[in-house]
């Protein structure tokens, strides 16, 4: 069942580097235990385990494809395949569905095959690489940003924020916009709707003046472009007036989508900047200009570190940086409240919401799409992991819908909405959930024990096995303890009325 904790985790194939043309898979002459993996780390257990064989082909293998891998002997893949058939299968109480006629849904009223677009960056910048993501299972991309400027992209330009297995939690980048002439993208446009006529194009676009947001506009849509993206939102411009300075301002929001909406028929979107205290009053001013719909959240103006030898923050260009853009996995939070806003704000009511930020699993997709996405867009994921994740972006999600019996992907949009307050003042106060030691699975470390201490009310102690014993008079039920255990062995338990 879905939503049933996995025993299966990202720790126990810590060392796996998700490899290109995996030795495992050239090893191993009945699965692919390549894709297996991958199923494993981007949350999609259920789907890997009912995609293996009836019968486990790992009983008695020697497993030459952990003596194969580029680490050879440090990733138990024979022990996880195990697993998948012992604690995963027995609990598959839905079928893979035969099709993906649940994933179907539209943006602003097109058709997409599936609710999953790469976002305007690098990762969807060339003719081949829009094509190649098509071949994947992509239902659409939003092309680098068009412009009429000269673009000249500094060297490096990426840093990033690691996790212990080496994974990108959090990404910088200071690129800028599409460093092809506007005639060269027009030509890709061309070729892509020739050649993928069922797959959406979203032109994101930059101007410098209305004339120019308006003729950007028309091209776009001449071109072949389904819909229009206005970057109010990169944090990388060298030139100031441009980027997320227009996002900051409503009123310029508002002109400027006028501009662009006047020029074409095709819908537009507004791209917001997350560099503000709040989104929804350029929402408002974009839905005023005429917009259909609004993407968020754009990066997020950061710095990701100092170099403590040469004193200069990441990444280095010849001695000096700069402020830049912030995704990844890490920035999921703050996106997540940012769609939340604009899809409870009833000014708003009626836009599409085309949601990015953080997103790598399917789990993180319908997070946004329960929130009020009705598209996911993204970048940083594919840039680590490439376009083959949307194997298990689409698979996970198709068997989700199945599951909870839904009958396509707008059923579940905004379905976390009414749960979701913005100021912590509507919360219960009278109860206390205490947790629940699972002291077969505690292994005695103590790090319960340690931040209950040092960090929280000290209602923890360990007998003379090592293992934790509550204190329920001291006990506030904050969960601390159950979010530091290495073992998962801490859990909500019973509740008390506090008073």
């Amino acid at each position: 069942m879905i939503g049933k904790e996995s025993e299966i985790v990202r720790a126990d194939m810590i060392r796996c580097t998700l490899c290109d043309d995996a030795p495992c898979d050239r090893a191993c002459e009945i699965i692919d235990p390549a894709k297996i993996l991958r199923s494993i780390w981007f949350k999609n257990e259920q789907t890997a385990a009912q995609s293996l064989p009836k019968e486990n082909p790992c009983t008695g293998c020697t497993a030459p494809c952990e003596h194969d891998c580029v680490r050879a002997g440090e990733v138990p893949v024979k022990k996880l395949i195990d697993r998948l058939y012992s604690e995963i299968r027995p609990h598959c109480e839905t079928q893979i569905p035969d099709d993906e006629d649940l994933l179907k849904c539209d943006l602003c009223g097109i058709p997409l095959e599936n609710p999953f677009l790469l976002s305007s960056s690098v990762v969807a910048s060339t003719y081949d690489m829009c094509a190649r993501a098509f071949e994947a299972g992509w239902a659409g991309v939003c092309f680098k940003t068009i412009c009429s400027l000269d673009i000249h992209e500094a060297s490096p330009r990426f840093s990033a924020i690691t996790g212990n297995d080496g994974s990108i939690v959090g990404f910088k980048n200071i690129e800028q916009l599409s460093d092809h002439s506007v005639a060269e993208n027009m030509e890709i446009f061309r070729r892509l709707k020739a050649n993928y006529p069922g797959k959406f194009i979203l032109a994101s676009i930059m101007g410098q003046n209305e004339k120019e947001w308006g003729e950007l506009a028309r091209l776009c849509e001449e071109n072949g472009a389904d819909a229009v993206e206005l970057n109010f939102s990169c944090p990388n411009m060298a030139e100031g007036g441009l980027g997320s300075d227009i996002g900051q301002v409503p009123e310029l929001v508002e002109r400027f989508t006028r501009a662009a909406k006047n020029a074409c028929s095709i819908p537009v979107l507004a791209k917001l900047t997350p560099n503000v205290a709040a989104m929804s009053p350029a929402g408002e001013a974009a839905k005023r200009g005429g917009a259909d719909g609004i993407a968020a959240i754009n990066t997020i103006k950061s710095v990701t570190g100092v170099n403590i030898h040469t004193f200069v923050a990441a990444p280095a260009v010849h001695g000096h940086s700069a402020v830049g853009g912030y995704s990844g996995n890490a920035v999921k939070p703050i996106a997540l409240r940012f769609i939340s806003e604009l899809a409870q704000n009833p000014e708003l009511s009626g836009m599409h919401l085309s949601a990015m930020g953080g997103i790598e699993t399917w789990q993180d997709a319908l997070e946004f799409l329960l929130l009020g996405g009705g598209s996911i867009q993204i970048t940083t994921a594919v840039m680590q992991y490439g376009y083959r994740i949307i194997d298990d972006l689409k698979s996970g999600l198709n068997l989700y819908l199945k599951e909870k019996g839904f009958s396509g992907v707008k059923d579940v949009i905004g379905q976390g909405l009414d749960t979701l307050s913005d100021t912590t003042d509507t919360l219960e106060r009278d109860t206390v959930l205490f947790p629940k030691f699972d002291t077969e699975r505690c292994i005695g470390c103590g790090r319960c024990r340690i931040s209950c201490d040092d960090g929280g009310h000290q209602a923890i102690r360990l007998d003379e096995n090592r293992k934790p014993v509550l204190n329920g008079k001291k006990c506030v039920g904050c969960h601390l303890c159950v979010l530091v255990c290495p073992e998962r062995a801490i859990t909500p338990g019973k509740k008390r009325i506090s008073r």
